[in-house]
């Protein structure tokens, strides 16, 4: 059988199973050092209890309405002033280098002010949360827009568009794939910057599990909802694609 004739999925899942077996194996040889990497099959064999015993899917959901709050302010937010800044030149030229240092800055570092401004609440989460993706979605929104080819202005030009009709028609949409890259790499920020401050705060949601767990030092289990959040982010993003390619043109 051909590689290209297996689906890449199926590629993937081979992958990672490969390279847990030789972990294990790894482990078991006694070449790693199990009190600093659990075994894999102790880590899938966690699971359960920490469904069971540790409420994963109440705190998934805490942590997902926190995210599901920061993501939407992220992406409203950051889209409404990457267009702002695409049809403000001069404003654009004046801040868009401020808005790549708050990209590329540790705002984890800051929840201290956050803790002061709103006390240890989710409000706290969801606000770093939120300041730390909003940059990303602004970055690739303009970056979107600015990139829109010049003949498919002509043509909105050449049916004697208006300038709303001109953006909404023709300049948005071809900008959407961009803007995605944007809302994705903003939900990651966001994504970590919460889980982050969960666990610095110790207030709820799966960061607050983590930090139990590795004050119990509970290897596997911390390894677990690791990769839980993983899988949670991949279906995340899975979900956006397929909004992503509902949303273009030309589908």
């Amino acid at each position: 059988m051909r590689l290209a004739a297996i689906p890449p999925l199926a590629i993937g899942l081979a992958t990672v199973g490969l390279a847990l077996g030789v972990v294990e194996t790894l482990l078991l040889l006694g070449l790693l050092n199990q009190f600093v990497i659990p075994l894999p099959s102790a880590v899938l064999g966690s699971f359960g209890r920490l469904f069971a015993e540790e409420q994963l899917l109440e705190r998934l959901m805490m942590t997902g309405s926190e995210a599901l709050a920061a993501s939407v302010l992220v992406s409203v937010a950051g889209i409404s002033l990457g267009v702002l800044l695409y049809k403000v030149r001069i404003l654009a030229l004046a801040t868009e280098p401020w808005v790549a240092a708050v990209a590329a800055a540790p705002v984890v570092l800051a929840y201290p002010l956050f803790l002061v401004i709103f006390g240890r609440s989710a409000a706290t989460i969801i606000a770093m949360g939120f300041v730390a993706g909003l940059a990303p979605v602004i970055l690739k929104t303009l970056e979107g827009l600015k990139g829109v080819r010049k003949s498919l202005i002509n043509v909105g030009l050449s049916y004697n568009l208006t300038p709303a009709q001109q953006f909404w028609k023709i300049e948005f949409p071809a900008a959407i794939p961009t803007i995605f890259v944007g809302v994705r790499l903003g939900l990651v920020f966001a994504l970590i910057n919460l889980i982050g401050v969960e666990f610095l705060i110790n207030f709820g949601g799966l960061g607050q599990l983590i930090n139990d767990l590795a004050e119990r030092y509970d290897l596997a289990g911390v390894f677990a909802t690791i990769v839980f959040v993983i899988l949670v982010s991949v279906v995340i993003f899975a979900v956006l694609e397929r909004m992503e390619r509902w949303l273009r043109p030309g589908r």
